[in-house]
């Protein structure tokens, strides 16, 4: 049984055939990987509608590409043939795909999703489905609290498409999971990712020599390194319990504090500029940005992560402040405002105050 008798939730087997949506890119490529070394698996399928690279493909392993799309019917025959226990839905778009629009992508994340979790709902042999889903579920305001709860809400419908989309998919998945109480559901709302080999979001505003923030504020940040996304998932499938949880690292960072220690020059301004400036800074970047992710640089957002440690057994490797670190070292971002003058003027303005830096 996926929930005991007092609630609790209760950990499933391993999978015996795992199936991973979204093989083309980071999260599930590299996931397939991770799942394609565990000896305990004895099939692992990889499904997009784009095949992966050649790189990526040599790094799957034993697993099984199948080029497929979610909304097609062949994901089904793909699914009972194998007879499939696991599925963990990893393809979810964050903007829209190339040469495409807000209808291909709402199609392809909504409409896909709908699609998959009719047919696990269908096949008998299927015992788990994770999702990977987004903090951006929680929207980003002025009235948020300082931590998010799985149980929370926005606490103003999120304007965004990403973030509209994920609260779909989360709610369809959902209902399969009342259909079919035999399914173990968990859902995963990952932080914002950071990291050596993904260009997401923060990562792409931090490299920026000028970085735009908005007048009278300091977003609060709280990110996930890229390998706890992995490694988060991979507990998930393997041996994690139904439910939702919030995946994190420690701490927050306020945005300004994040420029400091990238060595870039934050440049302040009203929020009715920020994008039409910004894109005079920051060039095509600025232009790429979603709604939600403007939002987050507006407010940022903070998680509970309590469930994550003490129901999902995960414990991430990396801080908030050493993710960005590791990022900030890997992509060679060379500091503008150098951490020594930074020190220097601080020394200097703690002389002319009287303050002795060690008696703060």
């Amino acid at each position: 049984m996926v929930v005991s008798d007092d609630g609790s939730s209760e950990r499933t087997a391993p999978p015996r055939v795992a199936l991973v949506t979204g093989a083309s890119r980071f999260l599930g490529g590299y996931l397939v990987t991770r799942l394609a070394q565990n000896p305990d698996i004895e099939r692992v399928i990889a499904v997009d509608a784009v095949s992966p690279s050649k790189d990526m493909l040599r790094r799957m392993g034993r697993a099984e590409f199948v080029r497929a799309d979610i909304r097609n019917p062949l994901i089904g025959k793909v699914i009972r043939n194998a007879g499939v226990d696991t599925v963990v839905h990893a393809s979810t778009l964050a903007r829209p795909p190339k040469a495409g629009s807000r209808a291909a992508m709402k199609d392809m994340n909504v409409i896909g999703a709908m699609q998959l979790f009719a047919v696990c709902q269908k096949a008998p042999t299927v015992r788990k489905v994770v999702l990977r889903s987004a903090s951006v579920v929680y929207g980003s305001t002025a009235q948020d609290p300082a931590k998010f709860t799985e149980e929370m809400s926005a606490r103003r419908r999120p304007g965004g498409a990403y973030a509209r989309d994920c609260i779909e998919i989360e709610g369809y998945l959902r209902g399969m999971g009342r259909r079919r109480p035999d399914i173990a559901v968990s859902i995963l709302r990952l932080a914002p990712l950071v990291g050596p080999r993904l260009n997401a979001t923060v990562a792409r505003y931090l490299t920026s020599p000028l970085v735009p923030t908005i007048l009278g504020r300091d977003a609060r940040l709280q990110v996930l390194h890229e390998e706890d996304a992995l490694a988060a998932l991979e507990r998930a499938t393997v041996s994690g319990p139904a439910g939702t949880f919030n995946v994190a690292g420690d701490g927050v960072v306020m945005l300004s504090q994040a420029i400091r220690r990238a060595g870039r020059v934050e440049v302040p301004m009203p929020f009715s500029l920020f994008r039409n400036v910004g894109r005079a800074l920051m060039g095509p970047v600025m232009r790429s940005y979603s709604n939600e992710q403007l939002e987050y640089f507006h407010f940022g957002c903070g998680l509970d992560t309590t469930r994550m440690r003490t129901e999902l057994s995960f414990e991430p490797r990396w801080t908030t402040m050493q993710a960005l670190d590791d990022f900030a070292r890997a992509a060679g971002v060379t500091a503008i405002i150098k951490n020594e003058w930074i020190d220097a003027a601080e020394n200097a303005l703690l002389a002319l105050t009287g303050t002795a830096k060690g008696e703060r």
